[in-house]
């Protein structure tokens, strides 16, 4: 989340206008995160989150909204989106798409325990298994596809040594999707479960939020990417922190022999995947009045350490 447009209050009253939430009251501009334009939005009935979609085609975005409100009615804690006077979810502020979300207490974490990994195992598997009755289908819009022509944008700016990194990991990938990945358990993902997008109440899961790269997937992607986040702090593993979340995990939903296999190579691709797009943004940024872009640095050091010494899917 990040703030590239500035919304106003005449912008906000307008757009209330559409909701039965009340009256405004405050608006403060949200800055963690990298794609989006977010403000917290306070109003006489209660408080809410607003989203400007910067970056997404308009004609995504009603699979994000029916994503939330489908996980909401099957229990997972997330955030659900406020449906407009018309029961529509999408809106329009400065010519953007934009939604209204509820906004959940709690907050993020950047030093998680053992125990709040083990909290969000449970949630995540409970998500994995809440998704199985969606029916609605979008691509990952950070495929490989989308990497292999990022990368080409990259060459021109990066020195040599990475630029041979990414040649080799992009075919690497390749040979790795003929290989493990087309055999994978697929369903719809968050793609993006990074540590600021879950709130906490102590130990306690209290929501999962930004779904806004939420992809018909392989599984053991979201896996891989609360493994390079949530397991690793200032380059060491913290294996007690993977093996809370994933006995937590597997408890409810055990891993097949595939995933298994595939593990070290998903590593891979998750640690590239997010180093490129971290590298598309700093050399490449779209600019705002309050962004942050985050350093691509440590996915670059992960990609290394998952080529040289992988951590396990399972447990010892």
């Amino acid at each position: 989340m990040s703030v590239y447009t500035r919304v106003t209050e005449h912008d906000l009253r307008a757009l209330l206008a559409d909701y039965a939430i009340g009256e405004l009251e405050d608006h403060q501009g949200i800055s963690a995160g990298v794609t989006n334009t977010n403000y917290f939005v306070d109003t006489t009935l209660g408080r809410w989150v607003l989203t400007l979609f910067e970056q997404s085609d308009p004609v995504e975005l009603p699979f994000f909204m029916q994503l939330m409100d489908h996980l909401a009615a099957h229990g997972v804690p997330g955030a659900h989106p406020v449906a407009r006077n018309d029961g529509g979810f999408l809106s329009s502020v400065q010519g953007k798409p934009a939604a209204l979300v509820y906004r959940l207490e709690g907050a993020s974490t950047q030093m998680p325990s053992p125990e709040q990994c083990r909290a969000l195992g449970g949630v995540v598997a409970e998500m994995h298994r809440g998704v199985g009755g969606f029916t609605a289908r979008q691509a990952n819009p950070r495929d490989l596809t989308w990497i292999d022509a990022a990368a080409v944008r990259l060459f021109e700016a990066l020195p040599a040594d990475d630029c041979r990194l990414l040649v080799e990991e992009i075919e690497f990938q390749r040979q790795a999707t003929e290989k493990h990945f087309n055999d994978l358990p697929r369903a719809v993902i968050h793609a993006d479960l990074f540590r600021d997008n879950v709130l906490f109440r102590g130990d306690r899961v209290a929501g999962v939020i930004d779904f806004y790269y939420a992809c018909h997937e392989c599984l053991l992607f979201d896996l891989a990417g609360i493994c390079s986040d949530w397991a690793w702090r200032d380059g060491e593993f913290l294996a007690a922190h993977w093996q809370a979340f994933l006995a937590a995990y597997t408890r409810r939903r055990p891993l097949t022999e595939a995933e298994i296999a595939a593990w070290p190579a998903m590593l891979r691709a998750v640690a590239l995947r997010f180093w490129v797009s971290r590298l598309i943004d700093a050399y490449f940024p779209m600019g705002g009045p309050d962004v942050k872009i985050h350093d691509p640095a440590p996915f670059k050091h992960l990609l290394l350490a998952y080529r040289d010494d992988p951590p396990g899917l399972t447990l010892p």
